[in-house]
């Protein structure tokens, strides 16, 4: 099992990634906050990973910590539910989200995953109560924790300018985008805090698609 790259970023396409370690080229299909961290070509780059081995491939999934390759693995456990939904479950909706979905029963949550109809939706939200209730907890603890740490004004908006410039749109399109994601964000959750640079990138890809 391959549970870790760290090595140099060389390219990306969409959400693959691909990672030069001591000379061999590993494609990793990511999560969207892996994209929202990606450096520079050239520079490190570290990600854990589950590889999923099949009679006609060997596919790797990366992810931004372990917790998130945890819950990845939780999913995948669900009958019914591939490493394709799983990832798109993750860059979708974030963990604080997801959880509130599972504790107030909200299917139409889960409708807004791609792939995911009406029947995998209602299938999902009890599979997800009945194994993922304390992960999901624990995880949105520790986002809490992570969000109580002081940032400079500004600074999320322009992490998430950068990542979309990373993804291939170009410097006004991305912060154009990231002004809509901001106020979208106000108009449609303005009960929640302020969104984080992966939940505002999540916003664009879904609005927007990949940036030309």
């Amino acid at each position: 099992m391959i549970s870790r790259l760290k090595g140099i970023f060389l390219e990306h396409s969409d959400n693959v990634i691909v990672i030069d370690v001591a000379g061999v080229g590993y494609e990793v299909e990511v999560t969207a906050s892996v994209l929202t961290q990606l450096p520079s070509t050239q520079m490190p780059l570290d990600v854990f990973t589950h590889l999923v081995v099949r009679e006609d491939a060997q596919l790797l999934y990366g992810f931004v910590d372990r917790q998130e390759r945890d819950l990845f693995r939780t999913f995948i456990r669900i009958s019914g539910v591939g490493p394709k939904l799983a990832l798109a479950i993750l860059s979708s909706i974030d963990i604080a989200t997801l959880a509130r979905a599972v504790e107030q029963n909200q299917v139409g949550m889960l409708t807004k995953i791609p792939g995911v109809g009406k029947k995998t939706a209602e299938r999902l939200m009890l599979e997800l109560k009945s194994k993922l209730a304390v992960q999901l907890e624990q995880m949105t603890s520790l986002q809490s924790s992570s969000a109580g740490r002081v940032t400079q004004p500004g600074q999320v908006s322009r992490e998430a300018v950068d990542a979309l410039v990373a993804l291939g749109y170009r410097s006004a399109q991305a912060q154009q985008a990231v002004e809509f994601a901001n106020a979208h964000w106000q108009e449609t959750k303005p009960e929640l805090a302020e969104p984080t640079t992966e939940e505002l990138v999540t916003v664009v890809l879904r609005t927007f698609g990949k940036g030309s």
